[in-house]
């Protein structure tokens, strides 16, 4: 596996692989997901190379695995740094345990991107890429830019699109900072991660500024660390939900959609 992750490690990957289009993109629809994560399980043993029966062995205690690498009190500031340096392989474990033990949730979150992906997708805090994939399979869409501080979540998300055949509609960067990716979005999607940032009412902000007038950010949200501190990466300040809330307010105005799921669809304020 270190050898693949050195090889993905250009901070953005790009390539046109010739031949590498699937004859048939709706095979990665919800039946699919439903079925087996898009393969999840094979691609996850085979990229760390673990024998099924490991991967099985590991899934289930991955958040506490992932949990015990929480200093505690955390500094804000090092947020990123624990998520782009500490959680190392241990966050793809731990985001495929959730994939596969709410497959049916996760489907929902699917076809509501598929109600509203378009044109250049950016899949902010992308994780395992499950919304990546998805996403990239769509004949809506353009080309989808996965964004993840985390090396070892790029690269697995660029060798699952390698797998799949979708290589030459996706590419991942570390930041929005990169200059191959567009100015403008058509589509964002942010699933997950706005409370794990120090400073999510920036992240909206920027979002507003990179987000076509008459484009749709798909997001959701979970400022709460739990009942017995079972999410201890989630920040949950009160002046920094508030603030939050206000941007959102300001900067966004909420679509609605019929799946009843916590996330959410929005129009920049400008475009109304």
């Amino acid at each position: 596996m270190r050898d693949r992750l050195t090889a993905a490690l250009p901070t953005t990957i790009s390539a046109n692989v010739p031949g590498s289009e699937p004859s048939d993109r709706q095979g990665l629809g919800i039946d699919t997901f439903l079925a087996d994560g898009f393969s999840l399980r094979d691609q996850l043993a085979a990229f760390l190379n673990l024998n099924a029966a490991d991967l099985e062995q590991r899934l289930p205690g991955s958040t506490d695995e992932l949990a015990a690498l929480h200093p505690g009190a955390f500094d804000p500031e090092q947020a990123g740094r624990f998520y782009e340096e500490t959680v190392g392989d241990g966050h793809l474990l731990e985001l495929a345990a959730w994939h596969l033990g709410s497959r049916d949730y996760i489907a929902d979150t699917l076809r509501l991107q598929q109600h509203v992906a378009k044109g250049q997708l950016l899949d902010f805090g992308g994780g395992i890429g499950t919304h990546a994939l998805a996403a990239a399979a769509l004949p809506s869409v353009d080309h989808v830019w996965f964004v993840d501080l985390n090396p070892h979540n790029r690269a697995f998300v660029s060798w699952r699109a390698e797998q799949l055949g979708l290589a030459g509609k996706l590419s991942t960067s570390r930041d929005l900072h990169h200059p191959d990716l567009p100015q403008r979005f058509d589509t964002i999607v942010c699933l997950d991660v706005l409370e794990h940032l120090s400073d999510p009412a920036g992240q909206l902000e920027r979002f507003a500024d990179r987000l076509e007038p008459t484009g749709i950010a798909l997001l959701n949200w979970y400022f709460f660390q739990g009942f017995q501190g079972e999410y201890p990466f989630h920040f949950d300040d009160p002046a920094l939900v508030e603030a939050f809330f206000r941007t959102l307010q300001q900067r966004f105005l909420e679509v609605f959609h019929p799946w009843l799921i916590t996330a959410r669809t929005y129009r920049p304020m400008a475009a109304i």
